[in-house]
């Protein structure tokens, strides 16, 4: 069974202005993965490859689109 992590609120953790949790950039590196809930303060930064896939997305359709209506 997993054991529990134990945080620390400022190393792990902040609370905001609201009164949320937010997982420090130190926190997200130790756990060690991106879990893609496009966190504040992801170091992966999930959310900068987000948008750049939904944009090569949208040229491929582009692309094909341009292409098959040429024929």
């Amino acid at each position: 069974m997993n054991k529990p992590i134990e945080m620390k609120e400022g190393e792990d953790y902040t609370i905001n202005e609201k009164g949320l949790l937010v997982f420090t950039r130190e926190y997200h590196l130790k756990r060690g993965y991106c879990c893609k809930n496009l966190c504040l303060n992801c170091p992966w930064d999930y959310v900068t490859r987000l948008k750049e896939d939904s944009l090569l997305r949208s040229k491929v359709r582009k692309n094909t689109t341009d292409h098959n209506s040429g024929e």
